[in-house]
């Protein structure tokens, strides 16, 4: 698989929103399975060679749906304390799980990606998440090992209260637990 191609204008940036708001809308609606890349093209108004271009396929897709969710979610605010890194991945976790369907849809997709013969190398680091994690531990030098720490863990517990095998207060308390532990000093 070719890696995905960047957006270089403004004007391909809101063509690239465009397919990843479709896939979102149709992903809440229909979940990964039901959802056909032609319905993405056609309901952003683009060409299924322009959606391949940007996503070569659909659990790409639906990765990078899960990272715009996660982008308009931090914003440009910032953390400041290990006790908001807690409640920021909470908070996370609930605005995501709002919507169990498109939930199902991008953790699946991820799991379809990380099995996959040729996975997508993904460093959680370069991500939003992982940025705004970083900037928060600042300069130590174990930060990058604590960012992937905290975001795997966010990850799993995520994925725990998507499953029900734990309830939203239970992995809501291991959340805000994980972070002290990690983020301490």
């Amino acid at each position: 698989m070719r890696p995905p191609a960047a957006p270089t204008s403004a004007r391909q940036a809101a063509r690239r929103v465009r397919i990843l708001r479709a896939a979102s809308d149709l992903g809440s609606r229909e979940g990964l399975a039901g959802v056909q890349m032609q319905d993405v093209a056609k309901e952003a108004g683009v060409a299924i060679a322009t959606l391949y271009r940007y996503f070569p396929s659909k659990p790409f897709l639906f990765l990078a749906v899960m990272e715009w969710h996660i982008e308009q979610f931090l914003g440009d605010g910032e953390c400041t304390l290990a006790a908001d890194i807690g409640d920021t991945l909470v908070a996370l976790s609930g605005k995501l799980l709002g919507n169990r369907q498109l939930a199902s849809a991008v953790a699946l997709a991820s799991f379809t990606e990380y099995a996959s013969a040729v996975p997508t190398p993904i460093d959680i680091i370069e991500r939003p998440l992982g940025q705004r994690l970083l900037r928060l531990l600042g300069d130590r030098a174990d930060a990058r090992s604590r960012v992937r720490l905290l975001v795997y863990t966010w990850w799993g517990l995520f994925v725990g209260m998507l499953t029900k095998e734990i309830t939203p207060e239970r992995g809501e308390a291991d959340l805000r637990l994980a972070a002290r532990l990690i983020a301490a000093v």
